[in-house]
Parts: C-alpha cells; sequence; structure tokens
C-alpha cells in the first residue's frame, strides 16, 4: 500500500512538472520598433572651419623711426585717411630742408650757365660777323663756337642735376608723408602691435603695426572638406552653422567659392569652401570656430524612418517556433507564404522594412531616398505610422502556463 501510493505521488509530480515547464503557451519574440512619420529631411555636408572678416588689411610702416602718437586703440572704428599712429618726423624733416636746399643750388647753377651761354653766343656771332668780313682768322671762330658747344653742354648737365634735385625733394617729401599712418580702408582696428615710444625699422622688413578688419557685418568661413564629400556642394546652396559663443543659435549663409587647390594632411585630401555670411548684428567675430551644416538637398513632407528599421535583419528560425515570413508580396501575385528566413537571402539590408505581428516578421519591400543620418526617406508600399522593427529585445511567454523565467503559473 505504501508503495503504491509512492507510485502515484511521482506521477502526478511528474505529470505537474510536464505541464508547469512546457504547458500549453508559445514563445514570442520581444522587438523594439520605430514609427514612420511624415515630415521634412534634409541631406548635409558636415565640417568646421573659422570665421573671417573678407577683407583684412595689415598696415606696416614704410619708414624707420620712433612711434610718437598713437590715436586708436583696438576696437576703433576708422575711415578710410583717418590718421593711426605717427612716427617721429625729425629725421626725415631735415632731409626734406637738405633736399630743398639742394634744389635751390641746383636751380642757381642752372641761371648761371644760363647767363654764360647768353655771353658765348654773342661773342660766337661777334666773330662770325668778324671772320666774313675778313677781320679774324678761322680759328677764331672755331674757338668761340667750340665753347659755346660746350657751354650748351653744361646747361644740359645743370638741367638733370636740377630734376634730380627736384626728385630726391620729392623722395624726402613722400616719406615725411608716410611718418602719419593712415588707413586705407573703412574697417576695424582688430589689432595694435605697437606702443607709444617704440621704434620700428621698416628697412629689414615691414612690421605690421595694425590690422584692420573691413565691415565686420559681412563675414566669411573657411572650410575644409572632404574630397568624399566636394562632390555634393555647389556654389550658392544653403549652410547653416552654430558657433560655441552661442549654442543655441542658428547662423545662414551660403556658398560663395570653392577653391580648386587641394591641401594634404596625413593623407587625407580637402578642398577649400568659402561661404559667405551676414553679420548685421556682429555677434560673430573674427576667428570663432563655426560648425557647418551644407545643405545639398531638402525634402519636404516626405516619409521617413529611423535608419536603425532599414539594417535590421530577422533572427534565424529557432528551437521554440518562432518563425520569419517570407516578403510581402503585393495582392494577385501568386505567391505563397513560407517560413524561414532562408527563403529571404536575395534581400539587401536597407530596402526593406520589417514588422513583427502574430509571432511573424513581414518584410515590406522600399525605395530608400536621402539621408540625414538618423533619419532616411522611403517610399513605397509603406504608409505613415507603420511600426517597423529595429532591434530584437528578448522573448516572452505569450501564454499562461509554466514561465521560463522563474516559479508558478501564468507570469
Amino acid at each position: 500500500m505504501k508503495k503504491f501510493l509512492i507510485l502515484i505521488l511521482v506521477i502526478v509530480a511528474g505529470t505537474w512538472g510536464y505541464f508547469y515547464f512546457s504547458g500549453s503557451g508559445s514563445i514570442s519574440l520581444v522587438v523594439d520598433t520605430t514609427t514612420v512619420t511624415r515630415g521634412d529631411l534634409i541631406k548635409a555636408v558636415s565640417a568646421t572651419g573659422t570665421l573671417q572678416a573678407v577683407n583684412t588689411v595689415n598696415i606696416g610702416a614704410q619708414v624707420s623711426g620712433t612711434i610718437d602718437k598713437i590715436h586708436v586703440d583696438y576696437n576703433s572704428e576708422v575711415k578710410k585717411g583717418d590718421l593711426l599712429a605717427e612716427i617721429d618726423p625729425s629725421l626725415l624733416s631735415s632731409r626734406v630742408s637738405q633736399a630743398r636746399a639742394n634744389l635751390l643750388v641746383a636751380r642757381a647753377n642752372l641761371r648761371e650757365i644760363q647767363a654764360k651761354l647768353a655771353n658765348i653766343r654773342k661773342t660766337r656771332d661777334r666773330n662770325r660777323n668778324l671772320f666774313e668780313r675778313d677781320l679774324i682768322a678761322e680759328s677764331e671762330l672755331d674757338s668761340a663756337q667750340t665753347e659755346y658747344e660746350s657751354v650748351l653742354a653744361q646747361i644740359e648737365s645743370a638741367r638733370a642735376k636740377l630734376s634730380q634735385a627736384e626728385a630726391d625733394l620729392e623722395y624726402d617729401e613722400t616719406n615725411l608723408g608716410y611718418t602719419k599712418i593712415r588707413s586705407p580702408i573703412n574697417g576695424v582696428v582688430t589689432d595694435r602691435a605697437i606702443d607709444e615710444g617704440q621704434t620700428v625699422n621698416s628697412s629689414q622688413s615691414a612690421p605690421t603695426l595694425f590690422t584692420i578688419a573691413e565691415d565686420l557685418s559681412r563675414m566669411q568661413v573657411e572650410a575644409d572638406i572632404d574630397e568624399a564629400d566636394i562632390g555634393q556642394v555647389k556654389k550658392g546652396q544653403n549652410v547653416e552653422f552654430t558657433v560655441d559663443a552661442y549654442p543655441d543659435l542658428f547662423f545662414n549663409g551660403t556658398v560663395g567659392e570653392i577653391r580648386l587647390v587641394p591641401k594634404t594632411e596625413s593623407n587625407v585630401v580637402t578642398y577649400t569652401v568659402i561661404i559667405k555670411v551676414y553679420n548685421p548684428d556682429l555677434k560673430l567675430m573674427p576667428g570663432m570656430t563655426a560648425n557647418i551644416s551644407i545643405i545639398s538637398k531638402k525634402r519636404e513632407n516626405i516619409l521617413k524612418v529611423n535608419s536603425a528599421a532599414l539594417r535590421f535583419q530577422p533572427p534565424e528560425t529557432d528551437s521554440e517556433g518562432i518563425s520569419v515570413a517570407e516578403e510581402t508580396e503585393p495582392s494577385g501575385s501568386g505567391k505563397g507564404s513560407g517560413k524561414g528566413r532562408k527563403s529571404d537571402q536575395t534581400v539587401t539590408t536597407g530596402n526593406a522594412l520589417w514588422s513583427y505581428r502574430n509571432g511573424s516578421f513581414e518584410k515590406v519591400p522600399v525605395t530608400t531616398g536621402i539621408s540625414d543620418g538618423m533619419y532616411t526617406e522611403v517610399s513605397g508600399d509603406i504608409r505613415e505610422g507603420f511600426e517597423a522593427v529595429i532591434s530584437v529585445a528578448g522573448f516572452k511567454e505569450s501564454d499562461t502556463g509554466g514561465s521560463i523565467f522563474g516559479f508558478g503559473p501564468g507570469r
């Protein structure tokens, strides 16, 4: 009797265990999905660049000397011709005075020789008259003619010396004018490299005293674009960019120039793209780093989906009966549905979306368009609101019964 009771208990326990761990429930997948939405999509080329003034002029000194006065400072607005600084003019003023004296001497010498020429001319004419009357020898006439021609040559030399003296005076006066350093353009002083009392030496190299940026309301960004992306960049395209100083603001510009000279650094080839920027509020400053997006293509009111959904591929059929449906065909195609992923090996990643319903994956072919990296344009037999699988998160039981994750029925 005791053995019989033990046998019954073993049978009951085995039956309970079988139904507890196997039960009648089925195993299904837990998937993460994303929704196909409608909206705008922008394809852009991203890069970084440096903000610069359209025209920047370095002002130097053309004469040597000591800086006597400085009339501007950093951020000073100047007009063309405004006085920026003055170099001590003492030495150059002395040279101008000396050049003027030399000019007066040259003029006096010329007048003296001209007077001598007039006298020699009279003597020559008188001797010619006397020779014609046979009152003097021919040699005396020849001597007078030779002296006359000699004085003519002296006049030419005196005139040349006079011209040289005039040129020297003009040169020294010009150098004296260079002691007053003036702005060649309208703009803003962005750098001042000198102080009063400092000596500049222009004979060795042209020292930069001031840097003036012309009209900071118009600026440009110089960006280096990789050779793989330069084909997407065209003159006139719109550009959006941000700067670290104003991370919440977006600034706009247009592609103004694509320079053909390549730059090669560490075997990476880039091309310089100039982006025109308007800066009416003067928030942008020279030297700022701009994070730019050159808009190469834009689509409005299109269907788009998270790009991860186009990279998803269903898992292999497992031993628990999780199946993969064959590609969904349009009505009337005559194809039946099959089980397993192997029947879909001709499908290439990125041209289909997958849905998961009733324990099966269903494939919807789509045509892809532009992408911004996160979202991709899709079209075809697809609708807004479609739930596309992007990953498999795990497994779960879809009915009551034993649980593979714990004890007790109905988890």
